[in-house]
């Protein structure tokens, strides 16, 4: 039937979401924008002296240097080492608290310290940055790590903020399911859609989720009718 084929259909997106790789790349994402944004903040505070197109150019030259691939690969390598340490045998973390236990285990900071050793050597290598520039850095590199470190603490505390909203537009859907308020699904069923693309990609999160949308769609291809039959109740519940 055209409902089952659409339901697999979802199923296997969300199947293929959950996986090792789309958890690195979330992270590789995520954590990339946030420790980005934590060098901008530490390299104001390193070179109070220098005007703000000074320090744009210097934060360009470190992206030339390979800045932004260096982190990346950072958080890689702590994301694989921290899963080794922990014992994560299926190479998928299964909540946020384990996801940021391998991140810090993994030794993101100690990461982060190389690449921009790494970075600044390149630069100053290649003409890029002048010495006397590289070794400010160098001399204040701590303060963005220190940076770092709080950034990627209040990344994971909104993930868990997330988790806690997504639990709670998904109550708010099944009260509006048991009134029959197709209107009132609706809008939590948007909200809990636009959570789930903020939150780092987890089964146990995600499987509340694919229950929802299944009896959401097929209430929407029932024409907004509550009477569904036992077979598309079984089908929805089986197809998670």
């Amino acid at each position: 039937m055209n409902l089952e084929k659409e339901i697999n259909s979802n199923r296997s997106m969300q199947n293929e979401i959950v996986s090792p790789n789309s958890q690195n790349n979330f992270l590789e994402t995520t954590l990339g924008k946030t420790i980005n944004t934590a060098v901008d903040i530490g390299l104001r505070w390193i070179l109070p002296d220098f005007i703000e197109n000074e320090v744009i150019n210097i934060k360009d030259s470190l992206i030339k240097g390979g800045l932004k691939e260096g982190i990346n690969t950072a958080i890689q390598t702590a994301s694989n080492l921290g899963k080794s340490s922990l014992g994560i045998i299926t190479g998928k973390f299964e909540n946020i608290s384990q996801a940021q236990a391998a991140i810090k285990t993994g030794g993101i900071i100690d990461g982060v310290s190389d690449v921009i050793d790494n970075v600044l050597s390149k630069t100053v290598n290649t003409g890029l940055i002048d010495k006397n520039t590289s070794l400010l850095i160098k001399k204040g590199k701590n303060v963005i790590l220190d940076h770092v470190s709080k950034n990627i603490e209040d990344t994971f505390t909104s993930q868990l903020n997330y988790i806690e909203k997504l639990g709670k537009y998904e109550n708010n859907w099944k009260r509006y399911y048991k009134e029959e308020n197709f209107e009132g699904m609706q809008r939590e069923y948007e909200k809990i859609k636009e959570k789930i693309k903020q939150l780092i990609p987890l089964e146990n999160t995600l499987k509340e989720a694919r229950i929802i949308e299944n009896f959401h769609m097929l209430v929407k291809n029932n024409g907004q009718k509550f009477n569904l039959s036992k077979e598309q109740i079984e089908l929805a519940n089986i197809l998670t």
